[in-house]
């Protein structure tokens, strides 16, 4: 029984590192995206002339935040076909 559990340990370690990094690498960037949002609405609802404006900054630094779950996703991919 210890040999079968041995001989899949490496492969749950694996399986359990992806889950880990692409669960807890989105954490953050899912926090900032809401973050960023309500920043915005709430700039947007005291000045409504600048919302092309507010929308495009947003858009940027929503794209900048996203771009880490991207990594994360990268990192997950990586640890369940190269290692």
């Amino acid at each position: 029984m210890d040999l079968v559990l041995l001989q899949f340990a490496p492969e749950a370690a694996k399986f359990i590192g992806a889950g880990l990094a692409i669960g807890l690498g989105v954490v953050g960037p899912g926090i900032g995206i809401g973050i960023l949002g309500a920043g915005a609405m709430g700039a947007i609802g005291r000045n409504p002339e600048a919302a092309g404006q507010i929308q495009v900054n947003m858009i940027l630094a929503i794209a900048f935040a996203e771009a880490l779950g991207i990594y994360a996703l990268i990192v997950a991919v990586i640890l369940l076909f190269v290692v």
